[in-house]
């Protein structure tokens, strides 16, 4: 039997391991596709391909309930009204001329009578194209690429199939037109019996169509009893389903739409998008253009809570003798809004609606000048296509060669009328991306006069293609199951109307409970790591709050069959017994619930922070005026900081007696880009020669050396916004911040925890080894510069770390089964004391590495109550902060801890933010350390980043911590 759906997208796997098959740009250079089925660095399917159901693919009931359902009424709300404008004769937004000029689906005949059809509902069939994208916060987001690629009527057919010659059942099909005509024409039940006697009937597509891939295929069974037949007489046929243009529908079918005495279904004006002449032609250049038309009818939106839309329009870019953009293309729009990773905003908002400043949009494409970047902002040219006023192909950003982009700024700066559709690369299997297929069935209802969506309607089908040579006529076909669990439907239901702090907090929590089950691989979830997977105050128990779920609920009884079954899940027990009072013995706390720990740690992170290394970006030093007048010193001081963290590690693993079994050295690379970044200084000297970036890693043997566990940090630090931004009172310089907290808090938790883990080591107790990894270039505008390197290496299957006398050591050949990656763990949030953030990347693995944590987290604070009965301690109250970075704080009482394990889909988790999102996309299973990070405080990112304030109590413990989870991720076998 030949292959099909997921054997086909699966074929050829690994895909990436060799050398330059995996290179990751800049996320705020070019935002990758999200990877889905299998991660590159993965070694098998999650979750796996079902062997059952090798045609399905899964739609979870959230991604229905929170981003289609509100996104399809957002876009009928547009679209729908706009179809109404064409059908009367108005202006309608987005359906400028040029698409309407030679339509087939809007001859004369019908743009003639357009207002004189007062019968028309306005029902539309709209096949849209969407694909899941990833946005700056991390978030997968069903987006709309815009109208189907397939053609008109091909998604709507599709949708009555399961797979390939599987029809779903019989009855859905004509109850789906029953539905309809009820619903819309208010048709009674009783002549919907029978759909031929009520005046029913279906025409084919018809053979005259613009590429032979879009024939619409077998129609479903239950079609052929309804199929129109053109002897039998036209008075007889009230409703006619058809996807053929109106300018090839039999005469009398047009002459009876047009007198009122037939209904087209779907109304005939809304398929001129897959008749618009300037885009079928510019489809044998972009293989996709045919998605624009209809793409250019929304708005943008980046509402989380809906469908994300990118912009897309006409950019006029005025110049002496260019043309006028006129009524023949539109809509016109000339400026952007940027969004960054870095924004202090939360991801469940809308953070465009938040945005007051809109950029030029020809600056936001191709600018590298210093003053139109800001601090976070970058050129978009590859996130976007673009075509001329005559529809030929300018620039094809996502696959765009440097020179080809210049190539594209340099014309358009010459002005005139540019066509653009902003694109973020469409989610990808391997190596084939895919687009799912589905009907927005809706219609302006004559009752309220706004348009409605049907619900229930045929689900579509998806399509999967070559990611480089995509070949339309040949896709991989897979068909949507829309998951109807049952405990995850009641969570939506009972809890829609809760009074949550935050959107839909309440289902979210059952969610995480649920999803819980899967992440242990259906092993049910210890009772304290469930409790710290719910965003509710930090006093109340899980018992507490699940006995307060029918309280909340629409249905209460209901809500308490939900908790019995949640209840089902859970176990005080198990093989760590999380629910004990007192956990497994600790690994190191020995070693670093001391006052001598934390001694070390304020001092080494004054030491970093407020030493002598001073511009700690990898873009200094940079070179305009302003900058250079507020400079201590005219150089950079990372490649110092890199050797003294060098020299530290091999005076360590000299006086542990290690020097022939553990090693210390750099993994250097070049700072490429596609844009010229020649304002800056370290840039610049990359690309002459005079210097190189690097990666500094510590090598600890274990007993299987084939495996590994990372403890990652970032040794850069970020620009201050006080001093740059003009709203603080900023006067334009780009100067490092000292980095205290971010990240000299993490740097240090690596550095003491080396001589811990060598010691481990030494005794023989790492089942694998544990690397210690400093990453380069973290913050902007190097933007994850380390994490992006060593993760390509990585799935590449290249990585070699370069000696002190310049051999080369091969770690190829070793499997990371984790790493946890520290990023701002030294200050304590004033508003929600004592917490932190345990967020793991996506999948099962990272989930075991987040659990180990919480273990170490468990074991913690079971020893608290011990270690402040000793005398230093007894009687202490909580540590106060010190500006003085030579003086350590007093002694004070350990601080018991909240470890609060937030998944990838939890609006408070920030993993987007760190290198951590770098290696989850790529499969690489990771957990992020972090602070509970305040988005409202100074001393992030600005001059108040320094000693005064570092919490000595609740960072020397969240790195105490974080060591006690590298040591026990290394112990451990993986696995619930």
């Amino acid at each position: 039997m030949p292959k099909s759906g997921w054997e086909l997208l699966l074929a050829g796997a690994p895909w990436f391991q060799d050398d330059g098959k995996f290179p990751i740009a800049a996320y705020s250079e070019f935002i990758p596709p999200p990877r889905l089925g299998i991660k590159p660095y993965s070694k098998k399917a999650s979750p796996e391909p079902m062997s059952q159901d090798p045609h399905g693919w899964q739609v979870t009931e959230y991604e229905e309930a929170f981003e289609f359902r509100p996104g399809f009424q957002h876009l009928a709300g547009q679209w729908v009204k706009a179809l109404e404008h064409l059908g009367s004769g108005r202006p309608a937004h987005g359906i400028a001329r040029g698409k309407l000029t030679d339509n087939p689906y809007w001859p004369t005949e019908l743009s003639e009578r357009a207002g004189a059809i007062p019968h028309e509902h306005y029902v539309v069939f709209l096949p849209l194209a969407f694909s899941r994208t990833q946005d700056d916060k991390g978030r997968l987001r069903w987006t709309l690429f815009g109208g189907s690629e397939q053609g008109p009527g091909k998604a709507f057919w599709k949708g009555f199939f399961t797979a390939p010659g599987r029809e779903v059942p019989e009855d859905q099909g004509p109850g789906f037109i029953r539905r309809l005509l009820s619903t819309v024409y208010r048709e009674p039940a009783e002549k919907l019996v029978d759909l031929r006697q009520v005046g029913f009937r279906i025409l084919d597509q018809g053979d005259n169509l613009p590429f032979s891939f879009w024939r619409e295929g077998p129609l479903p069974a239950w079609t052929r009893s309804l199929l129109w037949n053109s002897r039998e007489p036209i008075r007889s046929i009230r409703y006619l389903l058809t996807f053929r243009p109106f300018s090839q529908l039999p005469e009398s079918i047009g002459k009876a739409y047009l007198a009122g005495d037939l209904h087209l279904l779907p109304f005939p004006g809304s398929l001129v998008f897959w008749g618009a002449k300037p885009y079928l032609q510019m489809q044998k250049e972009m293989p996709f253009a045919v998605q624009i038309p209809l793409l250019h009818m929304a708005a943008r939106s980046e509402n989380p809570h809906g469908l994300r839309v990118p912009q897309s329009g006409w950019l006029h870019e005025p110049k002496p003798g260019k043309p006028e953009p006129g009524d023949h293309h539109g809509p016109v729009r000339n400026t952007y809004k940027r969004s960054h990773r870095w924004a202090r905003v939360l991801r469940d908002e809308d953070e465009i609606a938040l945005i007051q400043r809109e950029d030029k949009l020809l600056h936001v494409l191709f600018s590298t000048i210093p003053d139109d970047l800001g601090l976070y902002g970058k050129p978009m040219a590859r996130n976007v296509q673009i075509w001329t006023q005559d529809c030929e192909r300018l620039l094809d950003g996502p696959n765009a060669r440097p020179e080809e982009i210049k190539q594209a700024a340099r014309l358009m700066e010459q002005g005139g009328l540019f066509g653009y559709r902003f694109q973020f690369p469409a989610m990808r299997v391997g190596c084939h991306q895919l687009y799912w297929h589905r009907p927005l069935v809706a219609f302006m209802s004559r009752q309220t006069n706004q348009p409605t969506v049907l619900p229930t309607a045929p689900a579509g089908w998806l399509t999967g293609y070559d990611g480089k040579n995509p070949d339309l006529s040949r896709p991989i076909e897979l068909w949507p199951r829309l998951l109807r669990r049952e405990p995850y439907v009641a969570s939506l239901h009972l809890f829609e109307h809760a009074p949550d702090h935050r959107p839909h907090q309440t289902s979210r929590n059952v969610r995480r409970l649920l999803d819980s089950r899967f992440l242990t691989g259906g092993k049910p979830v210890p009772q304290s790591l469930a409790r710290q997977l719910l965003h509710v105050p930090k006093h109340e128990t899980l018992d507490a709050w699940l006995d307060c779920l029918p309280d909340k609920a629409r249905d209460p009884d209901l809500a308490r069959l939900l908790v019995e079954k949640l209840r089902e899940g859970l176990t005080s027990n198990g093989r760590s017994q999380a629910g004990r009072r007192r956990p497994a013995k600790s690994l190191t706390y020995d070693q670093t619930a001391r006052r001598e720990f934390e001694v070390d740690y304020w001092r080494t992170i004054a030491t970093l922070a407020e030493g002598k290394y001073l511009n700690k970006n990898n873009a200094d030093c940079v070179r305009d005026s302003i900058t250079q007048k507020h400079l201590c010193h005219h150089h950079r001081d990372l490649e110092m900081l890199g050797d003294y963290l060098l020299n530290y590690y091999r005076q360590v693993i000299k006086s542990h007696r290690m020097s022939n079994k553990a090693l210390a050295g750099e993994l250097p690379f070049r700072w490429d880009t596609d844009f010229d970044f020649s304002w800056s200084g370290g840039w610049l000297n990359n690309q002459e020669g005079h210097t190189h970036e690097r990666n500094i890693i510590v090598v600890i043997p274990g007993r299987n050396r084939r495996r590994a566990v990372i403890m990652a940090d970032h040794y850069d630090t970020a620009y201050m916004e006080d001093h740059y931004e003009k709203a603080p009172g900023g006067k334009g310089p780009r100067l490092a911040a000292s980095g205290a907290d971010d990240n000299h808090s993490a740097t240090t938790a690596l550095m003491l925890g080396a001589p811990i883990f060598l010691e481990l080591s030494r005794k023989g107790k790492l089942a694998c080894d544990i690397w210690l990894v400093h990453l380069t270039g973290e913050e902007f505008p190097a933007d994850c510069l380390g994490a992006r390197h060593l993760s390509q290496r990585l799935v590449e299957g290249n990585l070699k770390v370069t000696l002190e006398n310049g051999r080369l050591h091969d770690l190829s050949k070793v499997r990371i089964q984790g790493l946890y990656v520290l990023d701002m763990v030294a200050h304590n949030n004033d508003h929600d004391l004592d917490v932190f953030q345990m967020a793991p990347g996506a999948g099962p693995e990272s989930f075991w590495l987040a659990y180990q944590s919480h273990l170490a987290t468990e074991t913690w604070n079971a020893n608290v109550v011990a270690w402040n009965r000793q005398p230093s301690r007894r009687g202490k109250g909580r540590s106060k902060r010190s500006p003085d970075g030579s003086k350590v704080p007093e002694v004070a009482q350990h601080p018991f801890l909240h470890g609060e394990v937030r998944l990838p889909y939890d609006p408070r988790s920030t993993l987007y933010n760190t290198d951590g999102q770098i290696f989850s996309d790529a499969g690489v299973p990771a957990v992020l350390f972090m602070e509970n990070y305040d988005i409202t405080r100074t001393g992030y990112h600005d001059s108040h980043d320094t000693m005064e304030n570092i919490d000595l109590d609740y960072g020397s413990a969240v790195a105490a911590i974080a060591i006690e989870s590298v040591a026990r991720a290394a112990i451990e076998k993986p696995g619930f």
